[in-house]
Formats: C-alpha cells, sequence, structure tokens
C-alpha cells in the first residue's frame, strides 16, 4: 500500500446523450443523462484507492450545494478529502456531449486561479500526481522529486510540469512539437525526467526514454464510453511505478486499466476494473 496524492480536479458532471455525433452546424437530440462524480481527482483516485492504496485529493470546490455533493462522493469513494479547499461562490458543472460511438466533447466553464496551500511532508509521501493547473504545482514538484514518483499529465498550455514521468496523448501533440518528442518532454519537465509516454487510444502507448523508444500494445475493448481512460491510464501506471515495476510493465498494467475504463459508461472506473483487482489481491 503507497500513499499516493493527487493534484487534480473533482468535477459534477452533466451528461448530455446525443442522438448522432456532432458536426459543425448539426442539430442534435439529447437525453439528459443527470449528474455524476468526475475529474481527474476521482477518475484517478477511485482505482487506486480500489488497488488498496491510501489516496489524499488536493482541490478546490464553490461553497454550495455542488461541492457539498462532491465532496461526499467522494469520500464514500474512499479519497481522503481533507486537503480540498471551499472557495465562495458555485461549483459549476462540466457539460459532456456523449455521442453513440463513445466519442465526447467536453464544455467546461473558466476555472478560477488556485493557489495550492503548504506543501505536505513529502518523506510521507510515495507518489505526487500533477493533473491541474494550479498555482504552485510546480513549486511542489521540485522538491517531491527528491523523495518520491512525480507523474504529471502534459499540461494545455507550456508551462512547466517537473516530474520523473510526463504522460501526454498523441493528440496532445499535434501542433505542439517540432523536434524530437523526448527533447521536448524535458523543456518542460526537466533534466531529472525519467520517461515520456504518449497514449494512443486503441494504438498503444510509446515511451521515450533518453535513448530508446518502445511501444505498448493497447488491450482491445468495446468502447462505450472514452471518458476518462487517460486518467485511468495514469492511475494504472502510478500503480505499477509504486508496486516497483518497471516502466514497460507499469504501461502494461496502466493499459488493462484504460481497457477497463473505455468500457465503463461513466468516467469513474466501473465494477469490473474493481473486480480485476479484487482478483489480483
Amino acid at each position: 500500500m503507497a500513499n499516493i496524492l493527487l493534484v487534480a480536479n473533482l468535477n459534477c458532471d452533466r451528461i448530455f446523450n446525443l442522438n448522432q455525433p456532432i458536426k459543425m452546424g448539426g442539430r442534435f437530440h439529447y437525453q439528459d443523462g443527470g449528474q455524476r462524480l468526475g475529474g481527474g481527482g476521482a477518475n484517478t483516485g477511485i482505482g487506486l484507492v480500489w488497488a488498496g492504496h491510501q489516496v489524499s485529493l488536493v482541490t478546490e470546490v464553490g461553497r454550495d450545494d455542488v461541492g457539498d455533493w462532491l465532496l461526499a462522493e467522494a469520500s464514500t469513494q474512499g479519497i481522503n478529502c481533507s486537503l480540498i479547499q471551499r472557495r465562495a461562490g458555485n461549483t459549476c458543472e462540466m457539460l459532456l456531449m456523449m455521442t453513440p460511438d463513445g466519442e465526447r466533447t467536453i464544455i467546461r466553464p473558466e476555472r478560477p486561479k488556485f493557489e495550492l496551500p503548504l506543501p505536505p511532508n513529502w518523506h510521507d509521501v510515495d507518489a505526487l500526481y500533477i493533473n491541474s493547473s494550479t498555482e504552485g504545482a510546480a513549486s511542489w514538484a521540485k522538491v517531491a522529486m527528491s523523495h518520491c514518483w512525480v507523474v504529471a499529465q502534459l499540461a494545455k498550455d507550456q508551462r512547466s510540469r517537473p516530474c520523473h514521468v510526463l504522460i501526454a496523448s498523441l493528440s496532445d501533440m499535434e501542433g505542439r512539437c517540432d523536434c524530437d518528442f523526448w527533447l521536448f518532454a524535458q523543456s518542460i519537465a526537466g533534466e531529472q525526467l525519467k520517461y515520456f509516454v504518449v497514449t494512443d487510444g486503441e494504438n498503444g502507448a510509446t515511451v521515450y526514454s533518453e535513448n530508446k523508444a518502445e511501444q505498448v500494445a493497447a488491450v482491445p475493448s468495446l468502447v462505450i464510453d472514452t471518458t476518462g481512460a487517460g486518467d485511468a491510464y495514469a492511475a494504472g501506471l502510478i500503480h505499477g511505478l509504486v508496486n516497483g515495476n518497471g516502466i514497460v510493465q507499469a504501461m502494461q498494467e496502466a493499459a488493462v486499466w484504460s481497457g477497463f475504463a473505455v468500457a465503463t459508461n461513466s468516467s469513474i472506473p466501473g465494477k469490473a476494473l474493481r473486480q480485476y483487482l479484487t482478483d489480483m489481491s
């Protein structure tokens, strides 16, 4: 069992199930799928809890009924929410437009700036995961790297993400990298970067290091909902790393987790992943 600290969002997703794929100028009918727990904090954290880890989430929600609901739901799932801060005002919903082929379009409000509090005692942390634009994340990561694994998602902008393992999807890289992938990753993550993992859906993922690149196959799955697949992949990768696995073996575990995620009609992990983890324990 590891102590894992997540700096990631906690969202209230509002689901709109569309009758056809989105296209320019189209008109669509929808069925209201209601609210559900989402965001990288929940999508990554719940699977890690099921794997037996102690998971704490650092984020911010509004001081309103939706914020109360989010804290209650995440706590019920076993995530430590004591580090979550409350801000004045509403917690806006994330709007997810789901199409029959399992793809989704996300519409989200502008997030107010959130600054991280004083850092924890890094000697008590086995892994830090960053998937948020919060202020101060880079400072936390720089100090944490001497004490624990630091894993980060590539940001939407060019901000620094000091880490040992940087994760991005191939679509994240489009139009952003006109040089060697490893050199690009180092420009974001710094000289202590060990691995750059680039996922490509059903085509698997490639890990880049200073001297080589190696591909790891995806796990074939029936795609129902792709929301949260990247978060589940990150969770499986972290699980492998804190258990002492090498990067390729950790990526193979991550592929299993993301395969379960896309086959589930939700963004948080489904029962199949929980059963898999129970059988493996």
